[in-house]
C-alpha cells in the first residue's frame, strides 16, 4: 500500500493477507473504516496510549496493536471527516514518538467496535514495554534536567551580564545627562553671544548708515570746496594777470622817472656850471 494514497480494499486488513485495493472516491459524511500502519519510533514509546487518547477525544472506535518487529497498526471507524482529522493527529513527531511514515487504507464500515481500545500482547511484553517507555522518559527527563541546569547557568551568566550592562547603561545615562546639561549651558551662552552679535551687528549697521550719511555730506562739502578752489584759482589767475600788468606799468613808470630825473639832473648840472662860470667871471669864485 503506497503512503499518502487512499484505497478501497475488498478484504479486512487485520488478516494481513494480500487483498485487492482500488483508488477510492469518498462521499463526505459516510461512515468508513481506516486501516493505518505507523512506521518509525512507535513501539515502547507510549504511542498506542496517545492514539487511544486522540481516538476517545474524537469519538472514533477501533483498536491499536503492535506489529512485529517495529510497526503499529491502527484500525479506526467513524465519520469520514472525523477519521481524516484522526489520521492527521496520529502522525505524531514529538519526543519520544516519531512517526516516519503512515500508510493508510480505506475499507467498508463494519460496526465491529463499540469503543477504541489498545490490543495488548503478553503481559510480560507489555510490562517490559512499560519499563522501556519509563526508562526512555526518565532518560529524557535527566537529559532535559541537565539541559535545564545548563540553561539556568547560562541564564545566571546572562543575568550577570545584563546587570553589568545595566550598570554601564546607567553610567552612560548619567554621563549623557551631564553632557546634556553642559550642552544646554553652552547653548545658552551661544544664544547670549548670538544676541550680542545681533546687537553689535545692528549697531554696526547704524554706524554704517551714519558713515554713509557723513560720507555723502563730505562729498557735498568736498564738491563745494572744489568749486571754491576753482573760483579761487580763477581769482588768483586774474590777480596774477593784474599783478603782471601792474609790474609792467611800474617798470614803465620807473623808466620814465629815471629818464625824467636824468634830464633834470643834467639841466641842474648845466645850470650849476653856468652859475659857476658866471661867478668866476664876476670874480666871486676862484
Amino acid at each position: 500500500m503506497d503512503y499518502g494514497r487512499e484505497w478501497w480494499c475488498t478484504d479486512a486488513a487485520l488478516s494481513h493477507a494480500k487483498v485487492i485495493c482500488h483508488p477510492l472516491v469518498f462521499i463526505s459524511g459516510m461512515l468508513k473504516r481506516a486501516v493505518a500502519i505507523a512506521k518509525g519510533d512507535v513501539q515502547s514509546v507510549g504511542y498506542r496510549d496517545e492514539v487511544l487518547r486522540i481516538a476517545r477525544r474524537l469519538g472514533v472506535t477501533g483498536q491499536v496493536i503492535n506489529l512485529r518487529p517495529y510497526d503499529v497498526e491502527i484500525v479506526a471507524e467513524g465519520d469520514e471527516d472525523t477519521l481524516r482529522s484522526f489520521l492527521d493527529r496520529i502522525r505524531i513527531r514529538k519526543y519520544p514518538v516519531f512517526v516516519d511514515d503512515l500508510e493508510v487504507g480505506w475499507e467498508q464500515y463494519s460496526g465491529d467496535f463499540e469503543y477504541f481500545e489498545i490490543k495488548r500482547g503478553e503481559w510480560q511484553d507489555e510490562l517490559f514495554e512499560r519499563f522501556d517507555t519509563a526508562g526512555r522518559l526518565l532518560y529524557r527527563t535527566v537529559e532535559l534536567s541537565e539541559r535545564s541546569v545548563e540553561l539556568s547557568e547560562k541564564t545566571v551568566e546572562l543575568s550577570e551580564k545584563s546587570v553589568e550592562l545595566g550598570e554601564r547603561s546607567v553610567e552612560l545615562s548619567e554621563k549623557t545627562v551631564e553632557l546634556g546639561e553642559k550642552s544646554v549651558e553652552l547653548s545658552e551662552k551661544t544664544v547670549e553671544l548670538s544676541e550680542k552679535s545681533v546687537e553689535l551687528s545692528e549697531r554696526s549697521v547704524e554706524l554704517g548708515e551714519k558713515s554713509v550719511e557723513l560720507s555723502e555730506k563730505t562729498l557735498n562739502v568736498a564738491g563745494k570746496n572744489l568749486g571754491l578752489t576753482e573760483h579761487l584759482v580763477r581769482v588768483g589767475d586774474q590777480m596774477l594777470d593784474k599783478q603782471d600788468r601792474t609790474n609792467e606799468e611800474l617798470s614803465g613808470m620807473h623808466k620814465d622817472m629815471k629818464s625824467y630825473m636824468d634830464q633834470r639832473f643834467n639841466m641842474i648840472e648845466e645850470q650849476i656850471l653856468e652859475v659857476r662860470g658866471a661867478l668866476k667871471k664876476a670874480g666871486l669864485m676862484g
